[in-house]
């Protein structure tokens, strides 16, 4: 049981900030930022979730039970993280690349602490164990100075030269050519050894530079993510479950003009448009497996959105479940997400691993969180920088999806756009 008290935030602008800087004193650390992008489902515009009362951190073998177990148990807010990598638990694929980062393949824990911002009103919910400390912790809260710590310079290296990658990408179209798969997404890593870097400062930065829907700070003890996600993976609100796939994307234009001529070239692209059509077939077969029968329906198909850094085509799929539909289960039929996989999604995993260099780990993979009554919200984890402080190793990769119409040199182009926002803030 928890003890919830609400208090009007009108008044501090900075509480974000604060509330960031307050967090990371504890062990272990989520929080989640709208940066009130505006959109059609959403709950709260930002989410903070601190300091670990239970936890469950394991490997993919069994991961999806060992997950239905603890979130049918707790019946409790949860939060953590799904890697790529569980698609081992679910299918008969492998991950046996590089990984330094060497994060649990799954990681949730039910928090003492709980924020919740919608508006002007903060939510606090405490665990009973704890609810004394509510008001002393949001004196402290709002008494934290908002001051930039400045990170050092990162050297950061290329995984795959630019002429592996081209290699890699016409080996890959000879798959597609051939008739294995339709589409997959391929995805290079960039690096930094010796890193020493101040996870927030660097968070702050990357949100700032492109203030997304999705963004998110985690850490757990010296592991670190800094996400600047604009796709959202999966949500379920009540019996309705929502998926809003990411494929397609373009540069932003030095003025309107520029910028408008873009949107629209994006959104009659037939190439981009093939790529997110062919997702969406995936995503409606994915969510077939635990729909209510003909309740699958696509909402949006290639709308282009805004941000500030890109424009991106998204497309929003969304079914209807029975009440007794496991959560853990919706996702596990869907997981890994089809937008960072590709069609026929088994095919495309193979080959994927068979292509790149490094194991994916947490990128591509999904944060979020369970609410007490089973509804959750999850992003991708992409636009993302990977950190563990204990070996001082930086990772983020990019990656594109590549079909029949691809051209080597631009999906290299697109990679490098999509690196930039990561490139600028450790400089």
């Amino acid at each position: 049981m928890r003890t919830v008290i609400t208090k009007d935030i009108s008044q501090f602008s900075d509480l974000k900030k604060q509330l960031l800087i307050w967090a990371n004193q504890h062990r272990e650390v989520v929080f989640l930022d709208s940066n009130n992008y505006h959109q059609k489902y959403s709950s709260y515009d930002a989410v903070l979730a601190v300091d670990a009362f239970t936890s469950i951190k394991t490997d993919y073998e069994n991961a999806f039970q060992d997950l239905y177990q603890y979130q049918s148990q707790a019946k409790d807010w949860l939060f953590g993280y799904l890697s790529y990598d569980l698609k081992n638990d679910t299918e008969d694929l492998t991950s046996r690349n590089f990984d330094k980062l060497d994060f649990p393949d799954l990681f949730f824990f039910q928090p003492k602490k709980l924020f919740l911002i919608k508006g002007n009103q903060l939510e606090m919910q405490y665990l009973r164990m704890c609810d004394d400390e509510m008001e002393s912790d949001f004196e402290e809260i709002i008494q934290c100075l908002v001051f930039s710590v400045q990170s050092s310079e990162v050297e950061v290296k290329q995984r795959i030269s630019k002429e592996r990658y081209l290699s890699k990408v016409s080996k890959m179209l000879e798959y597609i050519h051939r008739g294995d798969i339709y589409e997959a997404n391929f995805c290079m890593e960039f690096f930094a050894e010796d890193a020493q870097i101040e996870p927030l400062d660097i968070y702050q930065k990357l949100n700032a530079i492109s203030e997304p829907p999705f963004a998110v700070y985690f850490k757990n003890n010296f592991q670190y993510l800094l996400s600047a996600s604009p796709e959202r993976y999966l949500r379920k609100e009540d019996t309705k479950v929502i998926s809003q796939p990411i494929k397609g994307t373009t540069r932003r234009g030095a003025n309107y003009d520029e910028d408008d001529v873009l949107k629209f070239n994006l959104a009659q692209n037939e190439k981009e448009r093939s790529e997110n059509i062919m997702i969406v077939d995936l995503v409606r077969n994915d969510l077939s497996h635990t729909a209510t029968k003909g309740s699958v329906v696509v909402e949006e198909l290639c709308e282009v959105y805004t941000f500030k850094q890109v424009h991106q085509m998204i497309s929003t799929v969304v079914s209807q479940v029975e009440n007794t539909t496991s959560p853990v289960e919706i996702i596990r039929t869907t997981f890994p997400m089809g937008s960072m996989t590709g069609a026929p999604k088994i095919s495309a995993m193979k080959i994927i691993e068979e292509l790149e260099e490094t194991k994916r780990g947490l990128y591509s993979g999904a944060v979020g969180y369970f609410t007490p009554t089973g509804d959750f919200d999850f992003n991708v984890v992409i636009r993302s920088i990977l950190y563990n402080e204990k070996k001082q190793y930086l990772s983020f990769s990019v990656g594109s999806a590549i079909t029949s119409q691809a051209i080597p040199e631009n999906e290299y182009a697109e990679c490098l756009l999509k690196a930039n926002a990561m490139f600028e803030v450790l400089k």
